[in-house]
């Protein structure tokens, strides 16, 4: 008698590299992924780091983080869902001329500050232009997915009847952080000068590139079926490699995948969240993959 799949539940955003996976193109004969529909992962995000609902799921790496830090039991996949420069994503006024060395002093407004595209943006801020996080004001709109984590005491709570693009317009803040589209293109501008090419510079020096979500497990699956970890995994390689997204060999892959290739970018995110104050111990990458090393080279190895 054929044996059952071992049934999972999942949730993906829905991207290219997803599409055939959702579709049903990728066949298991060990696993049977229970999908969400979910489109945008963020929606979902609560439901995995507070309601546990599935087996293994997309999370933004620094939630993930958050998470793994007030004890939620998932590991890390080393697969990336979406990666993208940052360097852009902090804009002024048209009409406000300073740098990015200028910000200190300035107050600085995000959706929330436990999001992972700040995160990048204050890291990077830090490194490469001497902000550091003590000498901003940051101001939220909105607290973390995580119900345990609170702000540093000195991130200040935000209107939110007001858009970020609205609090910078009317001068109640001098610099935002948003990482999605500008409405007022014409009207804002971004603070550190030509940013793709900073981006790409920043990049090569470092080795690093700014992951934003990743798909973590659940601990106690890896211990009861590590098997289903290895398909999974498979499964998500097989669906990018389906959906032609796979990087030109000399190219920057911003969607890395498999341990070696994720490495500088997990360092210096974990960096990044423990030297903003928003996780408490400076995570190795090896506490973050637990068992799910040895069953990826394991089966590498098969």
């Amino acid at each position: 008698m054929q044996n059952e799949k071992i049934q999972l539940k999942a949730m993906f955003g829905t991207y290219p590299k997803t599409a055939p996976l959702k579709a049903g193109q990728v066949k298991s004969d060990i696993v049977q992924l229970d999908i969400a529909p979910v489109d945008t992962a963020q929606t979902a995000f609560k439901d995995v780091v507070r309601g546990h609902l599935f087996d293994v799921a997309e999370l933004a790496v620094v939630t993930y983080l958050l998470a793994f830090d007030a004890g939620h039991r998932y590991l890390l996949l080393p697969f990336v869902m979406n990666g993208a420069f940052h360097h852009k994503s902090i804009y002024a006024r048209a009409d406000d001329v300073f740098g990015p060395a200028q910000l200190k002093g300035k107050r600085v407004a995000m959706r929330s500050y436990s999001q992972t595209t700040p995160t990048w943006v204050r890291g990077i801020l830090n490194d490469e232009y001497g902000v550091k996080s003590a000498d901003v004001e940051w101001w939220s709109q909105q607290g973390a997915h995580v119900a345990e984590y609170k702000d540093p005491e000195w991130v200040r709570s935000m209107d939110k009847a007001l858009s970020l693009e609205e609090a910078l317009l009317a001068g109640h803040v001098d610099a935002i952080i948003a990482g999605g589209a500008i409405e007022n293109k014409d009207r804002l501008r971004h603070i550190i000068d030509a940013p793709q090419d900073a981006a790409k510079d920043w990049s090569a020096r470092t080795g690093v590139v700014p992951i934003n979500h990743v798909v973590v497990v659940k601990e106690s699956l890896v211990k009861s079926h590590p098997e289903a970890v290895a398909e999974t995994y498979r499964m998500l390689i097989d669906s990018r490699t389906q959906a032609g997204e796979m990087p030109a060999p000399s190219s920057r892959d911003l969607q890395p995948f498999g341990f070696d290739a994720l490495d500088p970018s997990l360092r210096k995110v974990i960096d990044y969240a423990y030297d903003q104050q928003m996780i408490k111990k400076r995570y190795a990458p090896e506490e973050l993959y637990g068992d799910v090393r040895a069953i990826l080279e394991k089966n590498q190895g098969d």
